[in-house]
C-alpha cells in the first residue's frame, strides 16, 4: 500500500485470536455432562445470565486455562496478513495473575507482533489506534479508535449501527477499503463489466426510495432482493425484502447460501450470492441497499462494488424513523444507531447529500453515468 504512513491496528484476544467462550463451553461440557449439552448460541450477552451457561465462568480463574486456550481457525495466517497492512497490538483484559501466561502464548503463536506491542487491562478506550478489532460491544462503543470494528459472535447479534465482519476475510477487506479512504482513489469504471452498485445509509436516509427511482429510469440495472426476519405485519411493506422465519434465516446462513448476514435493530438481514450472480449472468449490473456490514461483504466476496453513501439531515432522518410502522423500540434503536452509521461515509466511493428526492436520483444518475 502506497501511503505515507501506516494504519494501526488494536486486536482482542479472547475469542478473536484465541478461543475463550468456546473452549469453556467445551470444558463446562465435559465436566458437568450437560444434557442437552451447553450451546455457544446460548450466550447471548457478555457476563453471568443466571442459566446453566454460567458454569463456563469458574474456568476463567484457573491459569491452565489460558495456558491451554487453542488458536482460533485460521488467526495465525491472518495476522500475518494484517502485519503486512497496519502495525499490529494487542489490547487484550485479562486478570492480572494471568498477564505473564498471556504474554507468553501471544509472543509464541504471533511471533509478527512485538512484545512491546502487548497492552493489557480493561480500559481499550485508551489506546490510541486507528482500528480497534473486537468482540465485545462495550469495547467497540467506548472504543477512541476512529474505526472500532465488531467481530459478530453469539453475544453481540443484537448490535446495532456499528462496524461488524463475520470474518477475518471481511475485515482485512476493510482494513483494506479504510486505508484506501487515505489515499487518492482511482474512480470505478462501473461499466467495464457487471458492477455491483449499493446504496449505504441509516434508516430513515431513504436509500431504498432514491435507488427504485433510479431503477425506474434504466433496465442496466436489476434490484438484488434480501432477506429480513423483520415481521412484515408488525413493519411497514419493503419490496427490496423477502420475509422469512427466523428459522429460515438461520438455516440459509448456516448453510453458507447466505454470503452475508447482519442483525439491525434487533432483526436478521442477509443476501445470498446465487441471487447476486443470477442477475450478472444476464449481463446486468446489481443494485442494493446495505448497511455498511453488507457492503464490505459485497466488497469481499465480487469484484467492483461501487459503495455510495447517501446522507440526510439528521433531523430529516429521525422525522422519516418516527413515521415508520415500527415499535417504538424499533424507532428508539435506529435513532440511536444514526451517529455511529454516518462514520461509515469516510470508507464509502461516493457520498451523496441532498434536499429533495429529484436531488438525490440526479446526482445517483450521474455517478451511474445514466
Amino acid at each position: 500500500m502506497n501511503r505515507k504512513f501506516r494504519l494501526s491496528t488494536a486486536l482482542d484476544i479472547d475469542d478473536v485470536l484465541m478461543e475463550c467462550t468456546a473452549y469453556a463451553v467445551k470444558l463446562a461440557n465435559e465436566k458437568y455432562k450437560f444434557d442437552p449439552p451447553i450451546s455457544i448460541n446460548e450466550i447471548k450477552q457478555w457476563g453471568k445470565q443466571g442459566t446453566r451457561s454460567d458454569a463456563i465462568f469458574e474456568f476463567f480463574k484457573d491459569p491452565d486455562f489460558y495456558r491451554t486456550q487453542p488458536v482460533m481457525a485460521g488467526a495465525k495466517e491472518f495476522v500475518k496478513k494484517l502485519s503486512n497492512m497496519t502495525e499490529v497490538f494487542v489490547s487484550t483484559a485479562i486478570p492480572p495473575e494471568f498477564m505473564g501466561i498471556r504474554a507468553k502464548r501471544i509472543l509464541e503463536e504471533f511471533p509478527e507482533i512485538p512484545a512491546d506491542h502487548i497492552y493489557m487491562g480493561a480500559r481499550k478506550d485508551k489506546i490510541g489506534v486507528d482500528i480497534l478489532f473486537d468482540d465485545g460491544m462495550h469495547n467497540v462503543l467506548r472504543s477512541t479508535a476512529q474505526y472500532p470494528i465488531l467481530l459478530r459472535s453469539p453475544w453481540n447479534q443484537a448490535a446495532t449501527g456499528v462496524l461488524a465482519v463475520n470474518t477475518y476475510d471481511e475485515f482485512l477487506k476493510m482494513v483494506e477499503v479504510i486505508a484506501d479512504s487515505y489515499s487518492v482513489r482511482q474512480e470505478a469504471d462501473l461499466f467495464s463489466e457487471p458492477s455491483i452498485v449499493v446504496l449505504v445509509g441509516p434508516s430513515g436516509s431513504g436509500k431504498s426510495k432514491i435507488a427504485s427511482r433510479v431503477l425506474a429510469k434504466t433496465d442496466k440495472f436489476e434490484k438484488l432482493i434480501s432477506y429480513t426476519t423483520n415481521d412484515p405485519t408488525a413493519v411497514e411493506q419493503n419490496d427490496w425484502y423477502n420475509y422469512v422465519s427466523i428459522d429460515t434465516f438461520l438455516a440459509m446462513k448456516d448453510s453458507g447460501e447466505m454470503f452475508q448476514s447482519t442483525m439491525y435493530a434487533g432483526h436478521g438481514y442477509g443476501s445470498c450470492k446465487g441471487d447476486i450472480e443470477a442477475i450478472l449472468n444476464k449481463g446486468k449490473h446489481v443494485m442494493t441497499t446495505m448497511d455498511i456490514c453488507g457492503a464490505m461483504s459485497l466488497k469481499t466476496n465480487f469484484k467492483n462494488v461501487v459503495t455510495i453513501y447517501i446522507h440526510r439531515d439528521k433531523k430529516k432522518l429521525i422525522d422519516s424513523i418516527l413515521r415508520k410502522n415500527s415499535s417504538n423500540e424499533d424507532k428508539v434503536n435506529r435513532i440511536i444507531a444514526i451517529e455511529s452509521e454516518d462514520q461509515t461515509a469516510k470508507i464509502c466511493d461516493y457520498i451523496i447529500d441532498f434536499d429533495t428526492y429529484e436531488e438525490a436520483e440526479e446526482k445517483l444518475c450521474e455517478i451511474l453515468k445514466i
